[in-house]
Parts: C-alpha cells; structure tokens; sequence
C-alpha cells in the first residue's frame, strides 16, 4: 500500500508535500530528506516530523508532476527500508521536454552513502585534529593556570592554596559569582541572538528554517514573524543581563578597591616606625592607590571580559563537535596557539612591568623631592639641574614603556593574525563541506556569524593578559608591603594615665640605629617625676633617640627603660603613648583648619579648651588676626603658616593632650626670644604636677629646669646639675652657654 502523500504547495521551482509517513519519525524524516537531496535537480529538500510537512526545492526547468513522481517513489522507498521489507531499491525515472535526467542514487543508496560518508576515514581525521586542539588547549591552559598560582602563591606565603584572583575578592565572593551568573546568562543570550539572526537569513534565502518548523511554523511568514518575536526577546534579554553584569562588575570592582585599600592603609599605619620610614613614601602611597586600584579596575572591566570568552568556548565547541564537526578544528586552532602565546607574553611582560615601576617609583620619588625643597632649589640656583634629572628619569620610563608597549601590541597582532586566518579557513573548509553535501547548509549558515563572537573576544586576549599580569604584579607588591611587620601591642601590663607619676629610669640602655655605631651604649640616667628635666649637647649624642625609646619607636637592644618601676617593652603601646605628650623639632601638621590641628588626637575637646591650650601655646594673637581664626586652612604641612607658628600649634595640640608626661623636641627652635620667653613663663605653669623632658640646643630654653643632662659623642651624659651648678663646674655646659649667651661662667 502506497504512503499517504498529497502535495499542498506547488509553485515553479518549489513544492511543499504532507507526508504522513515521517509523523513523529525523525529519523524517517531525516532518510527521506537525505534521499531527495542525493537525487540530481533537487537543490535542497526538508522533513518536518512535527507537521509531516515535506520542502523540495528544485531546477526550474523539471515539470513539477514529474517532481511530484519522484517524491512518491522516494517516499515508497523510505518506507520499505523502514519498515524491511526486503526490496530492492530501484533507480527513479524522470525527464521532461528532452532534457533527461539520470539519477545517480537510489533512495536507499543515499542513505547508505550518508551513513557510510559519517564513518568515512575524512571525518575521522577532522575529529581527531578537533581532539588534538583540545588536548593542546588544555595543556597550555592548565600549565599557565598553575605558573600563575605558584607565583601568587609565593607572594602570599606558604599558608595561601587559592588562586590569585580567589584571594583578591576574598570576602566578596557572592558579589563575583552574581556578576560570573550574570556575564554567563548575557553571553548564553547573545549566542542565541546570532542564532536568530542565522535563522533569519536561512528563512529569506530557503523560504524555511527546520527548527522552527519543529516549533509548528511552518511558513515563511510565520517563522519571520516568530524570528521577529525572539530577535526582540533576545535584544532585550542580552541588554538587561548587560547592563545588570556591568553594574555587578563595577561594583564588585569598587568594594574590592574600597576593602583592600581600607586594609592594607590599616596595615601600614601600624607598621614599625622604623619599617616605615624605611619605605619610600612615595612607593607606600602609589601601591594604596595604583596597585590596589588595579586590582579593583580587573575585576570591573577585564575579568569580565575574560569570563565572556570561557562561556563563548563552553557553548560553542561542543555546538560545532556536535552539529558541524567537519570544520570544529579549524574553527578552534588558534585557541592552543593563543593561549601559549599570552603565556609566553606574560613571561616577558612581568619582567617588563617590573622595570617599569621600578624607573616609574623613582620618577615620582624624585619628582616629589624636588617640589618639597623649592625653597633649596631656587636658593641654590638649581631649577635646570633639577629639570635635567627629572628628563633623564622621564625617559628612561619612556624607554621602558616603549619596549612594553612593543611587546603588547606585537602580542595582540599576532593573535588577530591568527583569529582572521581562521574565519577564513572556517569559511572556506565549511563552504566546501557544504557544497560537496557533507555539511547541511542550514545547519552551517548560523553557525557561520556565532564563531566571529568568539573570535572578537579572542581579539581581546592580548589586553586581558596584559591586564591580569599587571594584576599580579600589584597583588604582588601589596602582598609585600602587607608582610612587613607591624608594632607588637607590648605585655599585659597596663598603665592608667590618671595615675602616672612620670618617672623615667634608663638603666643600662644600649642602642644602634641599622647600619651605624652605637648611639646610645650603657646609658643610664634617672628623669625624676613632676620635674622638669633637660637633655642638652650635640648633634648626634642621642637625645632625641632617649625620647623614641620612652615612646617605644625604637626598643633598646640591652637595658631598660623603666615609667613608673614599669619596663616599658611590657606596656601596651596605645597606653604607654597615651601617657606621653610629645612635640617633634619639625611637627607635622595635616591639610585642614588650625582647630583641626589642635584638636588632633582629642577630637571630643570643646572650643574653649582648644582656645585655652592655644593661648597657653602663645598661638591665640597670631591665630586672632587671621580673617577665619580658628577656622582658616593651613594647606599641606601647615605651608600657610610660619615654622613658628607651627611650632606654636603643634604645642597646643600637646597641651590639649594635658598628659602627664610631655617631650618637647626643640619645641621652641622657631619662634623669637620674645615669644620663647612668654612659653616658658606657660610651660612653667603647664609643668606643674607632670613630668617634662625639654630637649634643646638653646640653652636659653632649659635654664630654669630642675636638672639638666648634658650629652656628649656617643651617648653618654658628660655633666648633670641645674644651670648654676654645670656653669660652677667650668665645663663642656659652661662653655656651650658661653658661645650662645655671650657670658662667662660666674
């Protein structure tokens, strides 16, 4: 019994049959396609299971009963071998107004031949070359993957086992994976928007697209219009998951910057002042704002980019393996090639990056160094010496950012190199295919947009690279300064500052700065409490080193330094110095007002008593004439004021401390006779009941102390008494007062 078949559409050249035999048969329906599609004069033939609607298209020039008679036979033929029943296929005539055509191919020949051509040796060889990609795409990715980790992990330290990247979000990893599902969805709906659009074109050019025939349209209008509807789902999907892993992205990117910048400037400021001031300043800040910025800037613009091209790879290679594997190893070469060469790029550039900010750090160094000694500078007549060093320094980062810049766009040309050979290969091997019948045309044409993506994506290699080794070298030199070793909080011993008396012992103390002899060697000396004690002598001797230790800057390598009976190694750092007033010989003052000055460090002080300790300071007349008082701003380092007046704020600050043991490091080495005489007459009042070490080179300063220590070379006390008793002794004190005053000893 013949099938049941009856045509619906016969147009010139065209011609649509309801073939109930493929109903619900697939693989029926896919025999008889490839079976009409082997028969000369038919350029193109589709099965639907879903509608059992069947789509030849064909020469112009045959009759279409004679079409039609091709079709039926076709049909019967599929049936039989479906359904076994044993016969022989035999070849189907046609021919119409002399032109004849001799098919070459039974229907069941067809068949046969198609599934022969899928075991063929040729496709075999074009999966095993696909394998081979795959396996060398691993190999290098896994290789760089564990380069990458064992550098980061050197850097952070033999207790890290997490890749770089997992470290830097660190706490943020919630936010990561949102943004990674997101990027994910996005690149998933871009995808399927190039499918569309594939779609859309196979519809315009074959008057059907096969998987939306599966869906019941069947014509041309309707899958336009049903293209129409998902081209516009897909726009809107692919814009809103956009624009909400973008914004992800970026956030992620600015808590990561916001939380290690917080942490690693938290680290820095309790840091050994030695290790400190050991650093260049001007290293220290640009790894809290370059380096962690890089590190937010990756995951806000490159990791994202880099998390698109693994989902393109994710989804389009098995897409390829699956429906076109003839032209998957071409489409996919260049992937091994490129992923060795930003390995091989990474290797240079770290080197690269290195000398870079190593030339770029003493650029800023130097540049910084010459704005601060203006004064120096243009006293000394050396602004073209100064230019002339800073050009020299200027260009030798200019040189090494050339040669980086070399390397890097050598590396992203060579990659685009290989992503255009590849288009073009994927074009001319699948147009082939297509061609020669292996490859199906519909299957090919959406595919044809899809690896472009991916290939644009790979254009971006070059620069992800580039910006995840910069990454790591910031990570890198974070890491680093993170690893120096802060103060240790000192014993359990604690110190109540209402309750200090404020004696000082030295008993014993030795102390060398790294790399110098020995400043301080078996000093002892007694500061008794609620007297006011000088420390006199030349440069060099030690007296300012005797303050770094009572605040524990320093610790003395032998003796002790006693407050109250108490070793001070076994305070707590915070106490100890909580109990200590100090004013420096060159106090820093921040970018604010002078009440914020003042009030630096006692911020809950009311406006009366920062008014007070001012005026006890000798700083209310001058702050009086300025047109906003307390409220005017001093700019960087107080460079509004004079360095008297400076002095005199910094003071005041001390003073609001009100602790009951205050250093004064040649705290009045700026200010005029005058005005040194109207602080001393305050200090005198400010000492009573409290413990003052005056430090000074004008012996003026100190004459009225209650004992005056006079140091020598090397740290050890040549004289002690009042001012009356060392200018009885005729000695090294007596003659000091000499030079300075003018006047000899009594």
């Amino acid at each position: 019994m013949e099938p049941d078949t009856s045509p619906r559409s016969v147009t010139p050249g065209r011609q649509r049959w309801d073939v109930g035999l493929v109903v619900g048969r697939p693989r029926t329906a896919e025999l008889l396609a490839a079976a009409l599609r082997h028969i000369p004069g038919i350029t193109e033939a589709q099965a639907s299971p879903v509608t059992g609607g069947v789509l030849v298209r064909h020469d112009a020039r045959l009759r279409a009963t004679d079409i039609g008679r091709i079709i039926r036979r076709a049909v019967t033929r599929v049936a039989e071998e479906t359904v076994g029943t044993g016969r022989t296929p035999t070849p189907v005539p046609t021919a119409d107004r002399g032109l004849v055509v001799r098919p070459v191919l039974a229907v069941g020949g067809g068949v046969a031949a198609g599934a022969a051509l899928l075991r063929g040796p040729a496709l075999s060889r074009q999966l095993v070359a696909a394998g081979g990609v795959a396996v060398a795409t691993a190999v290098v990715l896994r290789k760089a993957w564990r380069r990458t980790a064992d550098a980061a992990q050197t850097a952070a330290g033999p207790g890290s086992a997490r890749h770089p990247l997992l470290e830097i979000a660190g706490p943020h990893r919630r936010r990561l994976y949102r943004a990674a599902a997101l990027s994910v969805a996005c690149q998933a709906a871009e995808m399927a928007l190039g499918t569309f659009l594939g779609w859309t074109g196979l519809v315009l050019i074959k008057g059907e697209a096969a998987p939306l025939a599966l869906l019941g349209l069947t014509t041309a209008s309707a899958q336009l219009w049903g293209l129409a509807g998902l081209v516009a789902a897909a726009c809107a999907a692919v814009a809103g998951l956009s624009y909400a892993s973008n914004l992800q992205w970026r956030r992620l990117g600015q808590d990561i910057e916001h939380d290690w910048r917080g942490r690693t400037y938290r680290h820095v400021q309790h840091l050994d002042l030695g290790q400190l001031e050991g650093e260049r300043t001007s290293r220290v800040a640009g790894t809290l704002t370059n380096d962690v910025g890089q590190l937010g800037a990756f995951f806000a613009g490159p990791a994202n980019d880099m998390l698109q091209l693994g989902t393109s790879l994710a989804l389009l290679v098995p897409a390829f393996l699956l429906l076109a594997p003839q032209i998957a190893w071409i489409a996919f070469l260049p992937i091994p090639v490129i992923a060795w060469l930003s390995l091989r790029h990474q290797d240079k550039a770290a080197a690269d990056y290195a000398t870079t900010g190593e030339r770029r750090a003493g650029l800023g160094s130097q540049v910084i160094n010459s704005l601060e000694a203006g004064a120096t500078v243009k006293s000394f007549c050396t602004e073209d010496y100064e230019a002339e060093r800073v050009d020299k320094l200027s260009e030798a980062v200019q040189e090494s950012s050339r040669q980086t810049d070399r390397s890097t766009i050598h590396h992203a040309e060579t990659i685009r190199a290989c992503t255009t050979a590849s288009m073009a290969g994927t074009l001319l091997i699948g147009g082939r295919s297509v061609l020669n019948g292996t490859l199906r045309f519909e299957v090919f044409s959406p595919l044809i947009g899809l690896p472009q993506m991916l290939l644009m994506r790979m254009s971006r290699l070059g620069g992800i690279a580039d910006q995840y080794q910069r990454t790591l070298a910031s990570y890198d030199r974070i890491q680093r300064l993170r690893e120096l070793p802060v103060e240790a909080d000192g014993g359990d011993g604690t110190l109540d500052p209402a309750e200090v008396r404020g004696e000082i012992v030295l008993d014993g103390v030795t102390f060398a700065y790294p790399g110098r002899p020995a400043t301080l060697e078996n000093l002892s000396l007694t500061i008794p409490a609620g007297r006011v004690t000088a420390l006199v002598g030349a440069t060099g001797s030690g007296k300012t080193t005797i303050a770094r230790l009572l605040m524990r800057f320093q610790d003395a390598e032998a003796g002790r330094v006693l407050l109250d009976g108490q070793d001070v190694r076994d305070l707590r750092r915070h106490d100890l110095r909580h109990s200590i007033g100090f004013v420096a010989q060159d106090p820093f003052l921040f970018d604010g007002s002078i009440a914020d000055n003042i009030r630096y460090g006692s911020f809950g002080a009311s406006d009366e008593a920062v008014v007070q300790a001012s005026t006890m300071a000798e700083a209310h007349p001058f702050i009086a004439t300025l047109p906003d008082g307390y409220d005017t701003l001093i700019g960087e380092r107080g460079a509004a004021l004079s360095g008297g007046q400076r002095q005199r704020i910094a003071l005041a600050r001390a003073i609001l401390k009100n602790s009951p043991v205050v250093i004064l490091d040649e705290a009045t080495s700026a200010v005029d006779n005058e005005t040194e005489a109207a602080i001393q007459r305050t200090l005198r009042s400010f000492a009573a009941d409290r413990t003052m070490v005056v430090i000074a080179h004008r012996l003026s300063t100190v004459r009225h102390a209650d004992r005056i220590y006079v140091m020598d070379k090397g740290g050890v006390v040549a004289e002690q008494g009042t001012h009356d008793e060392l200018l009885a002794q005729h000695g090294l004190y007596a003659s000091l007062w000499q030079l300075q005053a003018g006047e000899l000893a009594a």
